[in-house]
């Protein structure tokens, strides 16, 4: 839909495109604002759920042991046991959760622009969107590399579910109109 169309519909018809914009809306930010830490979940296994295959387990070298020390059964080399207790990492790592405070705001604020950018007719808005939000983050993540997989993971996942989301409101308007 382009802007030229809005002059040739009627009074039901603006109605019908300012409830597809708010709904389109709704649903890029509220629903993205579960699809987005759900996705982050997911990546702090570290690799696709459905790609199984065990954790690599460095081999412990004869010489690397003391001697007549032996491996204690479930414990790895760097002294966390294996029993899942371990903190967090990936995505979900807490000091890169602590380092990108105020993420959920942003991520709430893109997809709000880059959704209304798109109804819009406007997808170099996504773009602007995008660079805004590397740039102001660009600081942060320089120094703190623990942050950069979160970053992208998200910003990634919040971008696919607000273009997702922007093109269906996109091809509902066109279908209205046409």
């Amino acid at each position: 839909m382009t802007w030229d169309m809005l002059e040739t519909i009627d009074g039901w018809q603006w109605l019908a495109v300012v409830a597809i914009w708010l709904v389109t809306l709704f649903l890029s930010v509220m629903v993205g604002s579960w699809v987005v830490p759900w996705v982050l979940r997911k990546a702090s296994g570290g690799d696709l759920p459905w790609a199984r295959y065990e954790p690599y387990e460095p081999p412990v070298l004869p010489q690397a042991l003391d001697p007549g020390e032996e491996e204690p059964r479930g414990t790895s080399r760097s002294g966390q046991s294996g029993d899942g207790d371990e903190p967090p990492t990936g995505t979900m790592n807490p000091e890169a959760m602590d380092i990108l405070r105020g993420g959920a705001w942003l991520g709430v604020l893109e997809r709000l622009a880059i959704t209304g950018a798109l109804l819009a007719g406007y997808p170099y808005g996504i773009a602007i969107v995008v660079a805004i939000k590397g740039l102001g983050r660009y600081a942060e993540l320089r120094d703190q590399p623990v942050a950069s997989e979160r970053f992208v993971v998200g910003t990634l996942a919040s971008l696919i579910w607000s273009v997702a989301t922007g093109l269906l409101g996109l091809a509902a308007m066109n279908a209205l109109v046409i």
